[in-house]
C-alpha cells in the first residue's frame, strides 16, 4: 500500500514521528492498520477520517486495541483530525462528553411519551443550576427509580396523580435493592439489601411535584396539567436516621483501617522494591535466557519488537506470562498514591489533578525560611487551598517528578478528562502520568484503585469477618482527618486543610474513640484544678463530713423538706410556713390544713384578748399557709385530671387539597 497507493503520504507520516515510534513494539502493527483502512475505504492517508477508524474497530473487535490507538494518535498529530478531537482513540467510545437532558432520559426507554417530554422539560429547567454529575443523578432518580419502575410494575400509567396503593407499593420496592455478590469460589449470588439512596430518591421526587406546582403559577400553559398532590411527605425525606447510620458505618470503617495503615504502607514499599529488582534482573538478562530472582525463575522470549531490543514480558516458573514492566508501573503508582493520600488527605480527583506547578514555595515573613507548599486545585467545593509539604511527602513528590520528566528535564503537558463533568481539561504538566506506546497518558482513578487492590492482596490484611480488607482512596482522607484531630490539631484547622465548607463535615469525618473523649475530659479537669487554689482540694475531715451529712438530715421537716442550699442559714428563723423554699409533700396536706385552722383560732383569740402585736405576725403566717395550700391543691389536681383533646375535624381546605370529599357531618 505504501509503494502502490500513497508513498508521499507514508513519507510525510514517517517524517512526523519520532525515530523510536515506528520501531516500537506496536509501530509496525499501527502502520498495518492504516494500510488496511486505506485498502477497505480507498484513498490515501490524508483521506482517513475518525469515522474510518471507528468502523474498522467495530468490524474487527478481536484485533488489538493498542495498535489502532497508536494509529489514531499518529494521524491526529499529523493534523488529519479536527483540533478539538479527543487525545486518544480509546476516549472516543469511553469518554463521550456531556449528554443533553433528552439523551439522558432516552437511555431508560420510557413508554409514556408525554411523561418522557415532561421529564426532559423539567431537567432542562433544572440543568441551569446543577452541575452535570448532579443532573445525571437526578435523571436516574426520576426516569429510572421513579417513573421507569412505575411503568414496569403498572403498565399504562400516564399521570402524576397516582393512587395511594400504587405509591405505597413503589415505596416498598424503593426501600430495597437486589445486588450480585461475588463468592470466594468465583460464583455470584443475588442478595436483597436496604437501598441507601432511598431517601434521596424520595426527596427528588417530592421536589418534582413541588416544583411543578410552583412553576404552574408562572406558566400554567406548560406545567399546570401535571400538577398533583405530592405523594411523599416532608417527614419521609428526613435524613437524620440515615445520617447517623452513615456516620456509624464510616466511623467503624475508619477505626478498622487506621491500625492497618502502617502494614499497608510497608507492603507498598516492599512490593515496589521487589518489582524493581525483578525488572532490573530482566533488563540485565540476555534474550532467550532464564534468570532467577527473589526465589522465582523467569524465561525471556528470543526476540523483541521494542526499539531498544529489550523485552517487557517474561514467563515465570508456573508458565504464566507476566509483564514485569507493567507490574512495576502499577506498584509504583500505588505506592505514590498511598503516600500522597495519607500525608495530605486530598480527594482522588484532586490527586489526579496534581501538576508540576502545584509544588510551590513560600517564604515566612518572620524568619525568611522557605517552606514548600502543595497547591490543591478546586474540585468538589470549588475551593483552592495550600497544604504544607512534610519531608516525607517532599521525598515522594520528588520521586514522582523524576519519573515523569523527559530527557530535557521538562514534565510533558497533557490533557485530562473530568469523569464527573464529562469534559476535557486543558493540557497541564500532570504528575500522575505514564508513557504508553511512547506517548504520555494521564492516569485514571481506575488505575489507582487497581494498584491499591494489588497491594492489599499482597499485604494479606483481613477485616473482622476474616475477609480481605478493602481500602478506597477516600478512606485515607478519613484516616488523615481522624489522626490529625486525635494528635491535637484543632478541628477548625483540620477543616481548612481538608477544604470543607462546614466544620460539622470535618467532625463527621473524624472517628473519635470513646476513650479519647474520656482522656480529653480528664485532662480538662486536671487543667482546671491546676488554676484553682490548692486548699480547695484538701482532704475532708471527719467533722466536716459529719456536718455535711447532718445538713441533709436537718432538712427533713414535718411538712416536707427544706430546699435551702448547703452552708446557708435559715432566712425566716425557722418559720417554715412563711419560707418560699419549703417543699411540701402531698401526703402532708392534712397537717397543713391543721396548721391553717390553728392560725385562724389564734388570730381570733388574739383579737378578743387585745394582743394586737401578735395579730400582724399571725396574719402573715396565715396568708403564706393559704398560698401553699392552694399550690399543693393545684399540683394534686394536675396529676389527677385528664384533658380531652377531642376528635380532629376533617377540614374543608384539606378536602380540596387532597381531592377527597369530606363526610357531611365533618364538613
Amino acid at each position: 500500500m505504501e509503494v502502490a497507493r500513497d508513498a508521499e503520504g507514508f513519507a510525510r507520516l514517517r517524517a512526523s514521528l519520532p525515530a523510536s515510534a515506528v520501531s516500537s513494539e506496536q509501530g509496525p502493527s499501527a502502520l498495518k492498520t492504516i494500510a488496511e483502512i486505506m485498502a477497505c475505504m480507498g484513498g490515501g492517508i490524508e483521506d482517513i477520517v475518525v469515522g474510518d477508524l471507528l468502523l474498522w474497530h467495530a468490524t474487527n473487535p478481536t484485533n488489538s486495541n493498542r495498535r489502532i490507538e497508536l494509529a489514531y494518535t499518529w494521524l491526529r498529530d499529523l493534523g488529519q483530525f479536527p483540533s478539538d478531537s479527543p487525545h486518544t482513540f480509546f476516549r472516543i467510545s469511553h469518554r463521550t462528553g456531556q449528554l443533553a437532558p433528552a439523551e439522558l432520559v432516552d437511555r431508560y426507554n420510557l413508554q409514556c411519551r408525554p411523561m418522557r417530554d415532561l421529564l426532559v422539560a423539567y431537567l432542562e429547567q433544572r440543568a441551569v443550576g446543577l452541575d452535570y454529575s448532579s443532573l445525571r443523578s437526578l435523571t436516574t432518580s426520576l426516569a429510572l427509580r421513579f417513573w421507569g419502575d412505575l411503568e414496569r410494575h403498572h403498565p399504562g400509567v400516564d399521570s402524576l396523580r397516582l393512587p395511594s396503593e400504587v405509591i405505597a407499593e413503589w415505596k416498598v420496592r424503593l426501600a430495597t435493592r437486589t445486588a450480585r455478590k461475588r463468592m470466594p469460589d468465583g460464583s455470584f449470588h443475588e442478595v436483597t439489601e436496604p437501598r441507601r439512596t432511598a431517601t434521596a430518591v424520595k426527596t427528588q421526587v417530592r421536589a418534582l411535584y413541588l416544583d411543578l406546582a410552583e412553576w404552574a403559577a408562572e406558566d400554567p400553559g406548560k406545567w399546570a396539567a401535571w400538577v398533583a398532590p405530592a405523594p411523599i411527605s416532608e417527614a419521609e425525606c428526613s435524613t437524620r436516621k440515615s445520617d447517623r447510620q452513615l456516620k456509624a458505618r464510616m466511623d467503624q470503617r475508619t477505626r478498622e483501617r487506621l491500625p492497618a495503615l502502617p502494614a499497608l504502607v510497608k507492603t507498598a514499599d516492599r512490593c515496589l522494591k521487589e518489582a524493581r529488582i525483578r525488572l532490573d534482573a530482566m533488563n540485565a538478562a540476555p534474550l532467550g535466557s532464564s534468570f532467577t530472582v527473589l526465589g522465582d525463575t523467569f524465561t525471556l522470549p528470543r526476540s523483541s519488537r521494542r526499539a531498544d531490543g529489550r523485552p517487557n514480558i517474561a514467563w515465570d516458573s508456573k508458565g504464566n506470562r507476566r509483564c514485569l514492566a507493567a507490574e512495576e508501573r502499577n506498584l509504583f503508582w500505588a505506592w505514590a498514591a498511598i503516600e500522597i493520600l495519607r500525608h495530605t488527605g486530598i480527594r482522588i480527583e484532586e490527586l489526579l489533578e496534581l501538576g508540576h506547578h502545584s509544588i510551590i514555595s513560600y517564604k515566612l515573613p518572620a524568619t525568611g525560611q522557605v517552606v514548600p507548599l502543595l497547591q490543591i486545585a478546586p474540585s468538589k467545593t470549588d475551593q483552592e487551598r495550600l497544604l504544607l509539604v512534610t519531608p516525607e511527602l517532599a521525598d515522594v513528590l520528588s520521586t514522582v517528578v523524576s519519573r515523569v520528566r523527559t530527557s530535557d528535564g521538562s514534565v510533558p503537558v497533557i490533557p485530562s478528562y473530568d469523569h464527573y463533568e464529562r469534559v476535557w481539561n486543558p493540557p497541564l504538566p500532570l504528575l500522575l502520568q505514564e508513557r504508553i506506546s511512547g506517548y504520555p497518558r494521564a492516569l485514571s482513578a481506575h488505575s489507582i484503585r487497581r494498584g491499591l487492590e494489588q497491594t492489599l492482596r499482597a499485604s494479606g490484611l483481613v477485616d473482622k469477618t476474616g475477609k480481605p480488607l478493602v481500602f478506597q482512596p477516600h478512606d485515607f482522607r478519613r484516616i488523615f482527618i481522624t489522626d490529625a484531630i486525635l494528635n491535637g490539631l484543632p478541628p477548625h484547622i483540620a477543616q481548612v486543610i481538608a477544604g470543607h465548607d462546614n466544620i460539622g463535615t470535618t467532625m463527621g469525618y473524624a472517628a473519635i474513640y470513646p476513650h479519647d473523649a474520656i482522656e480529653a475530659h480528664r485532662a480538662f479537669i486536671a487543667r482546671r484544678r491546676a488554676l484553682r487554689p490548692v486548699e480547695e482540694y484538701r482532704t475532708v475531715t471527719s467533722e466536716e463530713w459529719d456536718e455535711f451529712l447532718g445538713h441533709f438530715e436537718r432538712r427533713k421537716l414535718a411538712l416536707g423538706d427544706c430546699g435551702r442550699a448547703y452552708g446557708t442559714d435559715c432566712a425566716h428563723e425557722h418559720a417554715c410556713v412563711r419560707c418560699p423554699v419549703l417543699i411540701i409533700h402531698a401526703s402532708e396536706r392534712p397537717r397543713l390544713v391543721e396548721i391553717r385552722d390553728n392560725l385562724v383560732s389564734r388570730i381570733l383569740e388574739a383579737e378578743s384578748e387585745g394582743w394586737l402585736g401578735e395579730v400582724e405576725g399571725l396574719q402573715s403566717s396565715l396568708s403564706h399557709a393559704n398560698e401553699k395550700l392552694a399550690q399543693l391543691d393545684a399540683q394534686i389536681n394536675r396529676k389527677q385530671e385528664s384533658v380531652d383533646l377531642g376528635i380532629p375535624a376533617f377540614r374543608e381546605i384539606v378536602a380540596r387539597a387532597t381531592g377527597v370529599a369530606a363526610p357531611p357531618e365533618l364538613s
